[in-house]
């Protein structure tokens, strides 16, 4: 399977920037990236030979693809290239417009019946514009939408902004996408490298789940309808009812959930057990080492559009037959 990872942000956040400095680590050597317009992103002076009329090979070694159709087009053109040995490659990464909403590309990487057998889901890196983020949240979904389907999030001109002004904007992006990795450090292309491939990133830290479980959602845009809220569960949750009722949720909901990710205790199971998803996109789950600091008690994070956090508690209540199940901050 071959990872594929999303590079999102919204206009002029840096994204162009950000992949030119990761084409020049050793270990994006054999990635293949698509992109919109070979124009927009700079990139022609490191053209070295043209495979066919979408895919070149730049300097670096990278392959690089042009998208002027679907996604879908590219990766199955991609796919058939390295089948039949005319390019190598180990990793793709797409890199979106600005205004470009994830979820379509992530749920097409799910949803083919071809591309979900060779290509894998490598998490999703979103660039965030430290000095014009703050507004671009406050008034574009789009900007939401990237960071919330964000596994790792890095924060750019940060040199252009007050101290001030990037706590406040690391306490939004908290709020937004809780379980997201900050990067301040877009130098850093190495650390990017080895951290595209997901897994599944913490949940906060424990620390940072109310101690005293009273509800408490973040209404984060009033306009846009997008809420964060966490739950936990002091009782071990059964795992074929908790797939149920997900796949009814999401079933039901999916359109509106721009992420979950969890961290539940399985009965009859020593080990935590890592969920996470955006949409109707879920991942396999992983059985993780060891529990994380902090109570072992299951928890869950979402992030919503225009849904009800209580709804969701008192719906996984009655489907789990729990006692007690508690939306905290």
């Amino acid at each position: 399977m071959i990872p594929v990872t999303l590079l999102t942000g919204f206009l002029g956040s840096g994204k162009t920037t950000l992949l030119q400095r990761l084409l020049t680590d050793p270990g994006m050597a054999r990635a293949a990236v698509l992109i919109n317009e070979f124009g927009e992103v700079g990139l022609d002076h490191h053209l070295l030979d043209r495979i066919d009329d979408n895919v070149v090979l730049m300097k670096s070694g990278c392959i690089c693809c042009t998208v002027r159709g679907e996604v879908a087009d590219a990766l199955m053109n991609l796919h058939s290239l390295l089948t039949r040995g005319e390019i190598d490659f180990d990793r793709v990464v797409i890199e979106t417009t600005g205004l470009a909403d994830p979820y379509p590309v992530l749920q097409t990487l799910r949803a083919h019946p071809v591309l979900r057998s060779h290509f894998d889901n490598g998490g999703v890196l979103t660039t965030v514009d430290a000095v014009n983020a703050t507004r671009q949240v406050e008034h574009r979904a789009e900007a939401v939408r990237q960071i919330a389907a964000a596994d790792r999030i890095v924060l750019t001109k940060t040199d252009l902004a007050e101290d001030g002004e990037i706590a406040a904007l690391r306490a939004t992006l908290s709020r937004l996408n809780p379980s997201a990795q900050v990067l301040t450090n877009m130098d850093a292309a190495d650390a990017i490298v080895r951290d595209l491939d997901p897994g599944v990133p913490p949940l906060p830290e424990a620390e940072k789940i109310d101690g005293h479980h009273h509800h408490h959602d973040h209404d984060l845009n009033e306009d846009l309808g997008v809420v964060t809220f966490s739950l936990t569960v002091e009782e071990n949750v059964d795992w074929t009812d908790f797939g149920i009722w997900l796949t009814l949720l999401l079933h039901r909901y999916g359109d509106r959930i721009f992420r979950f990710k969890g961290i539940l205790a399985i009965a009859g199971e020593e080990r935590p057990v890592a969920v996470h998803g955006v949409q109707h996109l879920v991942h396999a789950p992983v059985h993780m080492e060891h529990w994380p600091e902090g109570a072992r008690v299951s928890r869950m994070v979402f992030i919503l559009e225009g849904l009800d956090p209580e709804r969701i508690r008192r719906s996984f209540a009655a489907f789990m037959r729990l006692k007690s199940v508690k939306a905290v901050a």
